[in-house]
């Protein structure tokens, strides 16, 4: 099974550092329709994460609406880390 991690911080705190291989949608792009995930399968196990969870928490709300069906709140970075021992 495909898993993507995903950052749902501002570039500015992704650029400080995150999850190797994930890739950044921050606020914004998640209001705009979040077009840089539009080539990605529905049911991909999507792996969201912020600083506390609260903004992961939301933003599956609006992945949700836009059709993905696996999506999972990893909370923060440490925390997914040491799940997935990346």
């Amino acid at each position: 099974m495909k898993r993507i991690f995903i950052d749902v911080r501002e570039p500015f705190e992704f650029n400080m550092g995150h999850v190797e291989g994930a890739i950044n949608v921050h606020p914004a792009e998640l209001m705009a329709g979040a077009p840089s995930l539009n080539d990605i399968d529905k049911d991909t196990e999507l792996i969201l994460y912020c600083r506390s969870g609260a903004r992961s928490n939301a933003s599956m709300h609006y992945l949700r609406d836009m059709g993905f069906t696996n999506l999972v709140n990893g909370i923060n970075q440490a925390q997914v880390e040491a799940k997935y021992d990346v």
